[in-house]
Parts: C-alpha cells; sequence; structure tokens
C-alpha cells in the first residue's frame, strides 16, 4: 500500500508542472538589488546567509492533491572578487547553497511527506560594466563615488548553473538539476542624488537531463526572467530596496512530449541593508513569488544575508 501510493504521488508530481525539479520557482536570491554596484578593482567579498521559504503548491484539479506545501531552509555563501579587464571594471563569483526541504500535503485525502537534504547546484557569474563604473581602487575609488551626483551604468553578465548539487535519477524531487543552465544578462543602473534605479533582462537556457526519474528525458525552453529595482540611500550606509521580477517561458517536453506547462510567474522583494562595522554589513529581506497560472508556487521568503570586505 504504501508502495503503490508513492507511486501515485510521483506520478502526480510529474504531470504537474515538475515544481521544484525541472523548473524551479523564481528564487528569491535570483532578485538582487544592486548587482551591478561600481565595486574598487582588487576587492573581495564575501557573503551569505540563512533564508527561509514557506509555499503553497497548487496542482491541476483532477488530480486530488490538496494542501500542498512546501517549507525549506537554504544557506548560502557566495564570494565576489572585483578586477580590471580590458579597462573596464569586472567581477567574477562564486556562489554555493545547501537545502533543506519538506514537500507535504493530502492526496485522495492521505497525508504524505517527502524531504530532501543536501548541496544545492553551484553558480558561477562573470560580469563587466560597459558604460560608468570606471575601474579604481583605493582613494581614486573613494574621491570617484564621492563626486557622482548623477550616474549610469550598463553591464553584461553570464551566470553558468553547475549540476553540482543532490541529484538521483531514482527520485523526482531533487536539489540538484543534473544539467547546465546559462544566464546570460544585460543590466543598466541610474543613480540620481540618493536614488538608484535598476533594471536586468536575462535568459535562462536550459541544457537536458538525459537521467531524469524513471529513466525519461527532460528537455527545457528558454525561461524569460526580467527584474527591476527602486533603492533609496540614507545617510551613515544605510539602504532600502522596492523589487519586483517576472518570468516568463519554461516550457517542458519529456521524451518530446509537451507538457504544456509554461510559466508565468511574478515576484517581489523589500531589503534594507546596514553597515556593521567597518567593511562589514547586513541585509533583511522579504521576497515573495505568486504563480499567474493553474499550476504553480506561491511562496514567501524571508533572508539574512551579511557580507563582508576584506
Amino acid at each position: 500500500m504504501v508502495m503503490k501510493f508513492s507511486n501515485r504521488l510521483c506520478c502526480c508530481l510529474l504531470s504537474t508542472s515538475l515544481l521544484s525539479i525541472a523548473a524551479p520557482p523564481l528564487d528569491a536570491q535570483e532578485l538582487e538589488p544592486r548587482r551591478w554596484s561600481h565595486l574598487p578593482s582588487g576587492g573581495n567579498f564575501l557573503g551569505g546567509g540563512p533564508a527561509i521559504t514557506r509555499g503553497d503548491i497548487f496542482f491541476d484539479p483532477v488530480i486530488r492533491a490538496e494542501d500542498a506545501e512546501l517549507d525549506m531552509d537554504t544557506s548560502v555563501i557566495k564570494y565576489i572578487h572585483s578586477f580590471e579587464f580590458f579597462e573596464k571594471s569586472a567581477r567574477v563569483s562564486v556562489q554555493q547553497g545547501h537545502q533543506n526541504g519538506v514537500w507535504s500535503g493530502l492526496l485522495d485525502g492521505v497525508p504524505t511527506t517527502l524531504q530532501r537534504v543536501g548541496l544545492t547546484d553551484t553558480v558561477l557569474r562573470f560580469a563587466i560594466n560597459l558604460k560608468g563604473a570606471p575601474p579604481l581602487s583605493g582613494q581614486d575609488y573613494q574621491a570617484y563615488r564621492g563626486s557622482q551626483s548623477g550616474e549610469t551604468i550598463v553591464g553584461l553578465g553570464l551566470a553558468v548553473q553547475l549540476p553540482t548539487g543532490e541529484y538521483f535519477d531514482d527520485k523526482l524531487i531533487n536539489l540538484g538539476s543534473n544539467r547546465y543552465t546559462f544566464r546570460p544578462q544585460i543590466g543598466a543602473v541610474h543613480n540620481r542624488g540618493n536614488w538608484s534605479f535598476e533594471g536586468t533582462a536575462s535568459v535562462w537556457l536550459f541544457t537536458d537531463n538525459d537521467e531524469f526519474f524513471g529513466g525519461n528525458r527532460i528537455e527545457q525552453n528558454p525561461l524569460l526572467f526580467l527584474q527591476g529595482h527602486a533603492i533609496r540611500n540614507f545617510p551613515q550606509g544605510h539602504w532600502m530596496g522596492l523589487s519586483v521580477g517576472y518570468g516568463y517561458g519554461a516550457e517542458t517536453t519529456i521524451n518530446g512530449l509537451d507538457q504544456d506547462n509554461r510559466r508565468e510567474d511574478w515576484a517581489w522583494a523589500l531589503s534594507y541593508g546596514f553597515p556593521l562595522a567597518t567593511g562589514s554589513s547586513l541585509k533583511l529581506v522579504y521576497a515573495g513569488t505568486e504563480t499567474k497560472t493553474l499550476t504553480g508556487l506561491d511562496s514567501d521568503s524571508f533572508i539574512v544575508a551579511f557580507s563582508l570586505t576584506f
């Protein structure tokens, strides 16, 4: 009976947007303000912290799944190095997460729970500022930043998600994706007095997963993700940001069969950052997501992130 019920649950999950498997919902960590900020050349930055996500999962009505929920605890660490590249400001970063996730709900009125604990996929990113934000360090950097009451910065970036996270081909839900994801990005930020307005457009390009659950093969169309941020700077290094994001696309096919599960998601976030001591700061974030399709995930996330310059 337990095995029969488990197989039924897996079939239901497989047929409902592949939630948190092939197309994870918009990540609160991805809705990131100040992504194109001017950094001093030769700088090293270490950041990270915990995030708590709680969400409601919506299934197709023909599947008798109710009260489905996601409880995810995430810890992330990120390292950034800034440098001069062809007389432009550039940066590279590496990010690694660890998650403890629980999926729970009722199927035909019977409660069930699935849990996964382990490492997520590693994310590498390279970005370069093509306009504004000249490569400077030390006192030259401080003097330049102090003289800029208005400035526009334009940058290009590429993030690569590596298939390093925990993955088992005999499990439907995994923390790793078992494929590469490439995210080319273009962004701009305009600083005017105490305000900054920032926008980023990115396309998520997915390679195939040939070792999906049950020996299946998954292909996925690109996902377009747009995000915008309005940031207000206050005295003594305090700042507050309001963010919004929109994702569209990422329809999947399994063994060549179209799953008709195009995604359309909204995301938003409110951030507050402040310095702790020289070279260190803390950021508090509330972020939410909402699906605009019949199946998907609505979530709330609370994030605490530190940053250390050395």
